[in-house]
């Protein structure tokens, strides 16, 4: 691991300020994945900034009958809030299919949404990688691409999102708030947040350099079946070759959103009606325009396999 500085923020927009005045620097809260990185000589923060003394870990009701849960809030506590459970059991069951209970003890909600792919190129430093080393290439392409993307890729970069909990947080329709350097506030939808590869795949959201979460809000609930399944190589700490956050309605309609198969969460809501004619149509809709590769064509297939288990659970 290289020299850095360290320092512990004293408030939000110190946080941003100081992130400002140091190009090089990272945030650091609950650090599993960046101290990852850090070790592997893929992150090479020069400052880091501590964040954890910044009081926002409370879960509490909006005004309008949500849920606002503070970016510092660990995914254990958020997975078995009460209201959480009750409410948005979607959002608990995707952190509980998520890591590991030490990991999950550890892990923030804003570090949830920001940690980074884990593409096995992206891992391994010998090789060209466009995240890592923008315009060097990707080693993806014709690689080994069982893991990787079948949507939303391009000729730069095949790296899907590894979070279960943004699954979840994109069918919940979250918004995510933010603090700029200059004390200005924005609300990001959650849609609008993370970035397709397109050219810059280095380019993961829609954070201004300095930008600060401070929270990430959900809007009253739905109801309906909450419901999450996760298809992995084994039972426990894996990542998703595939997963599935739903919340169906009594009447056949709900939201769909996928994870596993593109750089970002994916749902597509103009597809979500297809819904009540069943897992191919609506598979079919999701995943039009898909580019899958020889080896990572079976996802198509999984997805469809999965939402129709699912569809049958919701139709009991």
């Amino acid at each position: 691991m290289r020299e850095f500085t360290f320092e512990r923020a004293a408030s939000v927009e110190a946080a941003a300020q100081a992130a400002i005045a140091n190009p090089g620097s990272k945030f650091i809260a609950g650090g599993t994945n960046l101290l990852d990185l850090m070790k592997l000589q893929i992150e090479r923060p020069s400052h880091l900034i501590d964040v954890n003394g910044l009081g926002l870990d409370e879960i509490e009701k909006t005004a309008e009958g949500g849920l606002r849960i503070g970016a510092l809030v660990r995914n254990t506590d958020l997975a078995s809030h009460e209201i959480v459970r009750r409410d948005y059991g979607l959002l608990s069951r995707a952190l509980l299919a998520g890591a590991s209970g030490q990991l999950r003890n550890k892990a923030t909600t804003a570090g949830n949404l920001l940690q980074r792919t884990r593409c096995p190129y992206f891992y391994d430093t010998n090789l060209p990688c466009n995240k890592r080393q923008p315009g060097s290439g990707c080693s993806a392409i014709g690689g080994i691409t069982r893991q990787l993307a079948v949507i939303g890729v391009s000729e730069a970069c095949l790296a899907t999102h590894p979070s279960d909990m943004a699954v979840a947080m994109r069918a919940l329709d979250a918004t995510i708030e933010t603090v700029r350097a200059d004390g200005s506030k924005r609300s990001v939808p959650i849609a609008d947040f993370h970035s397709l590869p397109g050219d810059t795949p280095h380019i993961e959201t829609a954070l201004e350099r300095g930008e600060f979460v401070v929270s990430v809000t959900l809007p009253p609930p739905i109801g309906g079946r909450h419901i999450y399944r996760k298809v992995r190589d084994r039972a426990s700490y894996a990542f998703a070759l595939i997963s599935v956050g739903a919340v169906i309605q009594p009447d056949g309609t709900g939201r769909v959103a996928i994870g596993g198969v593109a750089h970002r969460p994916w749902r597509v809501e103009r597809a979500e009606p297809e819904l009540t004619h069943g897992a191919r149509a609506a598979t079919s809709a999701i995943l039009d325009g898909a580019r899958p590769t020889e080896q990572n064509r079976f996802k198509l297939d999984l997805v469809q396999r999965t939402l129709g288990a699912m569809l049958a659970e919701a139709n009991g």
